[in-house]
């Protein structure tokens, strides 16, 4: 049972500026701190989704960012043990606008504020959050540096200092820092079902090998849905390696960090995959490096995507899918060879969201079709990478 907190005084809360968010250019926004007391430096960044929070705040792809959430009401349905995407807690730190309610789900277990401090998260609160992402969304997403201290005494130089001084995201690999460090395999739990929770699979039809550059758990607990056996891998696997596993496809995972430095050690992987005519699907990430991989080329963005509520167009079916992404680099279009066909683009800038390689059973999308959060418009995407392996499975390849 969770035991309800008292209540503060709203008069004393805004005397208590327990919390700090220092900017690159200087810019300063105060407020009262919350999760771990202590201080971290990332990309300030702002998602717009209404539900989730904890599954984002999981999701390996924001290491390195500050996550700045625009609806105001984050932490009230508390934190549980199962809406988790990864073993650790990636992300740098949160920012959100109210005081952190009384949850009120029957799946809670803590606070999300307790369980912001035992994953060492630093988070704030109280402060403008819609003043700060028109902020984002004018200046483009700046460096930052947030701290939390219960005598709400602050060094601006010094955090200052930490802020222009970190290297930013760009040029930064981080996938080999979230990446498993070994083999294993998925125990084979598939998607959450209310009354169910996580059944697992018990029949295996097809062996996946997934390249981990920061993969979502939802990814693997889909591949289970669809009667898949996953074996993942560490990011910087040879293909002799992945090839010994004897995949029926492989997966490049979502993931943090620069696509291009990370695809200095991935590309010549993926190069000697793609000889072997395996199908291959990438999402977000891994999306990103196929597109390197196959001759296009990369560069961030001014601010990202973040959201459950993307509109991308199929080009392919002249359909609309309503997506979740996360994501602050993009393919640039004009960079892709004509063995490279555009398959989704982005309502909101036109961005590519999704290529195919002509003639191979090879694709990938920049958003995230196994959702958590966000809508399930997209999972036909696994259904199709399965037919892709059904399809290639009578070829002799090893």
């Amino acid at each position: 049972m969770i035991k309800k907190r008292k209540k503060t005084n709203s008069k004393k809360i805004s005397d208590l500026r327990t919390g700090i968010l220092v900017l690159e250019n200087r810019k300063i926004f105060k407020g009262i701190g919350l999760g771990y007391q202590g201080t971290a430096t990332g990309e300030v960044c702002f998602n717009t989704s209404l539900t989730g929070y904890q599954e984002i705040i999981s999701d390996p792809s924001y290491a390195g960012q500050i996550i700045n959430f625009t609806f105001p009401h984050i932490g009230n349905v508390g934190a549980n043990k199962e809406d988790i995407e990864s073993d650790k807690i990636w992300t740098r730190g949160v920012i959100i606008n109210s005081e952190i309610t009384d949850p009120s789900n029957y799946r809670a277990l803590s606070h999300l504020d307790n369980w912001l401090k035992k994953n060492k998260i630093v988070g704030i609160t109280g402060l403008d959050t819609r003043s700060l992402t028109n902020f984002i969304r004018d200046k483009g997403a700046p460096k930052g540096t947030i701290s939390h201290s219960k005598k709400g005494k602050f060094n601006l130089n010094n955090l200052t200092k930490n802020t222009i001084n970190w290297s930013g995201l760009k040029n930064l690999d981080l996938a080999k820092e979230v990446s498993t460090k070994k083999n294993f395999t998925w125990k084979g739990f598939k998607t959450w079902k209310k009354g169910d929770g996580f059944k697992k699979n018990n029949k295996n039809s097809y062996h996946v090998v997934a390249i981990d550059y920061g993969i979502k758990k939802n990814i693997l607990r889909y591949f289970s849905d669809f009667k898949c056996k996953v074996t993942v891998v560490p990011c910087d696997t040879k293909a002799d390696k992945i090839l010994a596993l004897k995949p029926s496809g492989i997966f490049l995972s979502n993931g943090p960090g620069d696509p291009a430095a990370t695809g200095k050690y991935a590309i010549q992987i993926i190069k000697d995959l793609i000889k072997k005519n395996l199908p291959i699907f990438g999402i977000c990430l891994g999306h990103q490096i196929l597109a390197l991989t196959l001759g296009g080329k990369t560069k961030k963005m001014k601010l990202g995507h973040r959201g459950a509520n993307h509109p991308v167009k199929n080009l392919i079916h002249d359909k609309v899918e309503i997506t979740s992404q996360n994501h602050g680099f993009e393919v640039i279009k004009e960079s892709l060879p004509k063995n490279v066909e555009v398959t989704h683009k982005s309502l909101f800038d036109n961005s590519i969201e999704g290529i195919r390689l002509k003639n191979k059973p090879i694709f990938s999308v920049q958003y995230h079709p196994e959702s958590n959060p966000g809508p399930q418009d997209s999972v036909y995407l696994f259904q199709e990478f399965i037919n892709s392996m059904k399809k290639n499975a009578k070829k002799k390849r090893y």
